[in-house]
C-alpha cells in the first residue's frame, strides 16, 4: 500500500478533455438519498453522465477534529466489481459503509482484505505541524495530493466525501457528495482504510505517550484526554496552534498563533 508524507516530485499533465455532467452536484441531482449501505450509485450515475468508462478515485479523511496526531487522507480506486462482505451473526452478511458505522472489529476485517480487493489505493498524512503552519483546509489538501500523486495511474474524477472541495488542484475533477462514504463503495473503502491506518499510527503513538488515550480515542477530545493535558502538558504530537491549549492555563503559553494575512506557513508563538 503506497503511503505519501512528501509532496510529489513530478506533477501529472493536467486533465484538458471535459467530463460532462460535473458542473452540477450530483448529490442534488439524486436528492442525496443517504443509504447505510454504500453501493454504485454515484459511480454509475457518472458513467451515464460522461458517456464512457471512468476512473474514479473515492476520497475521505480521518482527523480533521482530533487535537493531536496528523490527518490522513485515503485514496482508493475500484473496478467497479462486488465488493467484499464480513459474515456476520445468523448468517448476515456485513457490508462495506461509512467507516463510522462499522465497529473496530470490522473496520479492521475490512482493512485486511480491502487492498486485495481494490484496483489501487494509497494513503497521504499532513503532520501536526504543518496543521499548525498551513491551517487545516491546506493540510487536508496537502494530504489529498499526496494520496492522489501516489495512485499507480491517474484518475479521471476524484469522488470527494463531503460538500467542500479541499483538494483545489488542476491536476484532478472533483465531484463532492453528501455522505459519499454511505452512498459509494469507492468512497466507503477510503473511509475505512483512513480510518485503520490512522488509528494504528496513533495507538504506535500511545506506547511513548502513555495518559492521553491516544489507543482509544485516537487523538480526539476525550475526558482521559484533557487530564493528562492539564497535568502534562502537550506532546510533540499535538497540534499547538488549536483551541484547547486556551483551556490550559498552565500550558496556554505555549500557543502557536497563525497570522491569516500573511499566507502559508506563517507561525509565531506569542
Amino acid at each position: 500500500m503506497p503511503v505519501a508524507s512528501a509532496e510529489p516530485l513530478v506533477a501529472a499533465e493536467p486533465a484538458d478533455v471535459a467530463l460532462p455532467g460535473l458542473e452540477t452536484d450530483a448529490s442534488e441531482a439524486s436528492g442525496a438519498r443517504t443509504s447505510r449501505v454504500a453501493g454504485y450509485e454515484i459511480e454509475d450515475e457518472l458513467r451515464a453522465l460522461t458517456g464512457r468508462p471512468v476512473r474514479i478515485a473515492g476520497v475521505d479523511e480521518v482527523g480533521r477534529g482530533a487535537w493531536a496526531g496528523p490527518v490522513v487522507v485515503c485514496a482508493a480506486v475500484t473496478d467497479l466489481s462486488a465488493p467484499p462482505e464480513l459474515p456476520g451473526r445468523g448468517g448476515r452478511k456485513i457490508r462495506l459503509t461509512d467507516s463510522k458505522l462499522l465497529t473496530k472489529a470490522h473496520r479492521e476485517a475490512f482493512a485486511e482484505i480491502l487492498p486485495d480487493w481494490l484496483d489501487a489505493h494509497a494513503i497521504g498524512a499532513a503532520s501536526p505541524e504543518e496543521i499548525d503552519e498551513l491551517g487545516m483546509t491546506a493540510a487536508l489538501r496537502r494530504a489529498a495530493v499526496r494520496a492522489l500523486a501516489a495512485l499507480p495511474e491517474p484518475p479521471d474524477l476524484v469522488l470527494l466525501d463531503g460538500d467542500n472541495d479541499y483538494v483545489r488542484d488542476p491536476r484532478w475533477r472533483v465531484r463532492c457528495e453528501v455522505k459519499a462514504d454511505q452512498r459509494s463503495v469507492t468512497v466507503a473503502a477510503a473511509s475505512v482504510l483512513a480510518k485503520v491506518h490512522r488509528d494504528g499510527l496513533m495507538a504506535a503513538l500511545d506506547t511513548g505517550f502513555p495518559g492521553y488515550g491516544f489507543a482509544d480515542a485516537a487523538g480526539y477530545p476525550s475526558p482521559v484526554h484533557q487530564k493528562a493535558l492539564e497535568e502534562y502538558g502537550p506532546t510533540p504530537h499535538h497540534r499547538m496552534s488549536w483551541s484547547y491549549l486556551d483551556d490550559l492555563p498552565r500550558w496556554r503559553h505555549l500557543k502557536r498563533h497563525r497570522d491569516p494575512l500573511a499566507g502559508e506557513g506563517q507561525l509565531s508563538l506569542l
